[in-house]
């Protein structure tokens, strides 16, 4: 890339039908859209973004996304996350940095993609960015919402669905911080990452984002006081409904 130059930046949906917690999710229908559709929309707010496309292995997917004018591309069914799935776009994209748009992350916003996407503008050995939010001590306990610890430069120190940091003492407790599962990936970091094994911390936690850390490959975390509702459970995809839904309703207020 000549000094000077933006690199290429491409965000990708990786959009499998078959989830396991909640079958068929990416296609279920919000405020008569499906779920990965308004991810689409909301991320084609991001002036940041030279490319938008949605990666499966669907052919129902597939079928929707033609109908709808939504660039897609479909990848190998053997795919075990979204980051290996992003890989193989990458074999087919020129691109310097790739953006991970969770399909079930429908209240994304533009801010969230540039937060990811500036850090690789500003710094050239820029590998990995994500971000994080703040969290209540209750919603801290639940193992379902996993937690992120960082540095005074912003680098993760650990990921876990434990609450971290162990608050020993409440008095002058540090906060904690929820970890929002979008991510910015330098293609060198995604190569290294996906000829990597599956590492230990990574296979306790069940978080892919671990492999990074126990190679030594640092990940960047930026805040955000935007919070998402990732799509997981029945409960989820009801709370994020009637979010469209109230927000509708003020729209034709």
């Amino acid at each position: 890339m000549p000094p000077g130059s933006k690199p290429k930046i491409v965000g990708v949906i990786p959009a499998r039908l078959h989830s396991q917690r909640l079958p068929g999710k990416v296609l279920r229908q919000i405020a008569g859209r499906a779920m990965l559709h308004h991810v689409y929309d909301r991320a084609r707010e991001c002036s940041l973004l030279d490319d938008l496309l949605v990666a499966t292995d669907s052919a129902e997917v597939r079928e929707y996304c033609a109908e709808h004018q939504i660039p897609v591309l479909m990848t190998a069914a053997t795919h075990r996350s979204g980051t290996e799935r992003i890989h193989e776009v990458m074999q087919k994209n020129p691109a310097a940095v790739f953006l991970n748009l969770q399909a079930d992350e429908p209240l994304l916003t533009a801010g969230h993609l540039r937060l990811l996407a500036e850090p690789f503008l500003l710094d050239r050995d820029m590998q990995v960015t994500t971000l994080k939010t703040p969290l209540d001590a209750a919603a801290a306990q639940n193992p379902n919402v996993v937690k992120v610890v960082t540095d005074g430069r912003g680098q993760a120190l650990y990921f876990s669905r434990a609450p971290i940091p162990y608050r020993r003492d409440t008095a002058g407790s540090l906060p904690f911080y929820k970890h929002l599962g979008l991510y910015g990936y330098r293609r060198k970091a995604l190569a290294q990452y996906c000829a990597l094994p599956s590492s230990p911390l990574e296979q306790a936690e069940r978080l892919e984002q671990l492999r990074f850390l126990e190679n030594a490959i640092p990940i960047h975390v930026l805040e955000t006081a935007e919070d998402t509702i990732g799509v997981d459970t029945e409960e989820d995809w009801e709370a994020v409904t009637r979010y469209f839904d109230n927000r509708g309703r003020l729209a034709r207020a």
